[in-house]
Formats: C-alpha cells, sequence, structure tokens
C-alpha cells in the first residue's frame, strides 16, 4: 500500500474537525464538549483517507 500526501481539501477539513475538537474538549465551545471525541475521530479519519486515496 501506497501513501500520499492528501490534498489541501483534506488537509483543512481535517485540521477544522480537530480544532473544533480539541475547542470542545477544553469547554470553549460548550455546544461541542459531547462531541469533542467523535470530532477529533472524525479529522483522523478524514486525513487517513485522504493520505490513503490516489489523487486526493
Amino acid at each position: 500500500m501506497k501513501l500520499n500526501a492528501p490534498n489541501q481539501v483534506f488537509f483543512l477539513l481535517a485540521l477544522l474537525l480537530a480544532i473544533l475538537g480539541v475547542l470542545g474538549g477544553f469547554g470553549v465551545i460548550a455546544a461541542l464538549a459531547t462531541y469533542a471525541l467523535w470530532l477529533v475521530l472524525a479529522a483522523y479519519v478524514v486525513l487517513a483517507a485522504g493520505c490513503l486515496m490516489k489523487g486526493a
């Protein structure tokens, strides 16, 4: 299996999800506190998918 660098869209989407998850985890955005772990997990999945897809 060959890994590729994710394109900018995948990277920025993963970064946004990770930032929202971290802010929710620290309680800065209280509405996201319940979903903080899931947001960070989704960021990891999006970034991993971007690395695995060819041309993405």
